[in-house]
């Protein structure tokens, strides 16, 4: 147990350089350098892609599955809400401050501590991937999706992201819709025209009220709620466009090609779709991850946020150290008890893992 203690002070540690180095999505360079050299202090052969960081177990092993330890070290900016310097972090009263300490630098060090526990383990049923990638904050293409060609072939994946030790057994997808109603100019005083907003309102009234027939067990009901609306330049003229934004959560019981053609199916505005790389994502529950959380006792559900699990097109769960509720608010913590308990539950799933796990 010496061992994990010193891990745990050394992830701290780590944590507050973190948490004092800005790391804003896309701006990740020199915490990429700080998790390359704290790897490599530790005798581990780690590469570098971008702003991603990852290495294998020394042990690796192409005949036995891999698994793959993933979290994030870049951030939002901080909120206008802060009372404390962000990038200062300190401890106090058990709490370490600092943008980032929670989302996800506490969930990032842990796996790590992890990772490095079980580098030289023999006789492990399981290989281990360790990546720290960029960009999840804004679900770039320079993060995991971009260095997933460089990993080894992936069986299925843990993810770091605060969940209170819970895990996340499903994950909701996302769908952003820029959608468009066409009218007719028209002089306000006389009522010529066709007002576009009149008639968006019919549409947004069908996402506001409407209910998908599929309800998942672990994720309920797609989700959809209009966020952005814009339409008219002047008082006096009638406006022949009204464009509006819809912000949709796409459970494990559609795909997202099916969400955009049923909506399609009961709106008049054009809907066009910003992206479909944000997928729903789930686990089977007989899957050794799940039988591995449940032998330990690990509470598991289906989380309403999106995370790097939807650009991974395999078996994954999310948990780690943290509330996500702390994410993005002002003045982040997290505790550090939170950290030694989140090396301590990784740790003991990939053990149980190992007891799961027999090598074909």
């Amino acid at each position: 147990m010496e061992d994990i203690k010193k891990l745990v002070d050394e992830s701290v540690e780590l944590l507050k350089k973190l948490i004092a180095t800005p790391s804003f999505s896309r701006e990740e360079d020199r915490t990429a350098e700080l998790i390359l050299n704290f790897l490599t202090d530790h005798g581990i052969a780690a590469s570098r892609s971008d702003n991603n960081v990852w290495a294998v177990n020394s042990r690796f092993d192409p005949d036995k599955p891999t698994i793959l330890l993933n979290s994030h070290h870049d951030t939002v900016k901080p909120n206008p809400g802060y009372t404390r310097d962000p990038f200062l972090p300190e401890v106090i009263d058990g709490k370490l401050y600092g943008l980032g300490s929670n989302d996800a630098g506490g969930p990032l060090v842990s796996l790590m501590a992890a990772f490095i526990h079980f580098y030289h383990r023999t006789a492990l049923n399981y290989n281990l991937v360790l990546a720290a990638t960029a960009e999840e904050e804004i679900s770039g293409k320079g993060g995991i999706e971009k260095l997933w060609p460089e990993l080894p072939t992936i069986a299925f994946a843990i993810v770091g992201e605060p969940s209170l030790g819970h895990m996340a057994v499903a994950e909701k997808g996302l769908l952003v819709l820029d959608c468009t109603v066409y009218g007719k100019a028209g002089h306000a005083a006389h009522q010529t025209g066709d007002n576009a907003i009149y008639k968006a309102l019919k549409d947004i009234e069908w996402f506001r009220t409407y209910r998908f027939g599929r309800v998942s067990e672990t994720l309920g009901e797609v989700k959809m709620t209009v966020t952005v609306i814009e339409a008219g330049k002047q008082h006096n003229v009638i406006p022949a466009e009204c464009r509006f934004t819809v912000d949709v959560r796409v459970t494990d019981a559609y795909t997202l090609e099916e969400v955009i053609d049923e909506i399609r199916q009961h709106v008049s505005c054009d809907v066009k779709p910003r992206s479909v790389r944000l997928r729903s994502s789930g686990i089977p529950a007989d899957h050794p991850l799940v039988q591995a959380a449940n032998k330990l006792g690990i509470r598991t559900y289906g989380s309403p946020t999106t995370s790097d699990q939807a650009l991974i097109p395999l078996p994954s769960v999310k948990i780690g150290p943290g509330d996500s509720a702390r994410s993005h608010m002002a003045d982040e913590f997290i505790y550090t008890d939170e950290l030694k308990h989140g090396i301590h539950t990784y740790i003991d799933l990939l053990e149980e893992l190992n007891r799961l796990l027999v090598k074909s």
